[in-house]
């Protein structure tokens, strides 16, 4: 079986030949976000959520594009009764950025960056609290171009509508949570 770094190699050269896009050697692999936490599809700590402290986990990635000048990080829910449950907004992370702390507070934050108002009316991080069931929790982070201007506490619909034409990369971690869930480690 070939490694996965090769097969992705393999996919996006066939890809930018069929599109006369020349990659770089760095857009072999996909940019990587990740919790020391808890793993892609894996349940989330209480300590993240309304069960526990409601603290931001901390989160770190890699194989950013090289023209990554900074970055915007939503939180949602997907499975949330309503629709889609906006859980945090982060935007203008400097581009050297590659992670954030535990319990990342509007103080604590780098330089530049600032947050938006989530759907619960606040700004900053709001962690997983489900009414019934397990939900998906998706964090997303996005590489862009260059800041983002004119935006004051935006939300998710103005981020995205913001960011439309700058991002170069995504990724993505997802993690499940169920209210009562005693998993802490």
């Amino acid at each position: 079986m070939k490694p996965l770094a090769s097969v992705l190699a393999g996919t996006l050269a066939l890809l930018c030949a069929s599109t006369n896009v020349t990659p770089s050697a760095e857009a072999a692999l996909p940019m990587q976000l990740s919790s020391t936490r808890f793993t892609d599809g894996g349940p989330i700590p209480a300590d993240y959520t309304c069960d526990g402290q409601d603290v931001s986990p901390p989160l770190a990635w890699s194989d950013v594009p090289p023209a990554a000048r900074g970055f915007t990080l939503i939180v949602d829910d997907p499975d949330a009764p309503k629709g889609v449950f906006v859980h945090w907004l982060l935007y203008n992370l400097p581009g050297s950025t590659r992670g954030l702390a535990e319990a990342v507070t509007r103080e604590s934050l780098p330089s530049g960056a600032a947050e938006g108002t989530n759907d619960q009316g606040r700004v900053g991080y709001s962690g997983p609290c489900p009414p019934k069931g397990l939900h998906h929790y998706h964090f997303k982070l996005y590489a862009l171009d260059g800041p983002l201007t004119g935006l004051t506490n935006p939300s998710k619909t103005d981020l995205e509508r913001a960011m439309a034409t700058h991002v170069l990369a995504q990724a993505e971690l997802v993690g499940v949570y169920q209210k009562g869930q005693k998993h802490n480690k």
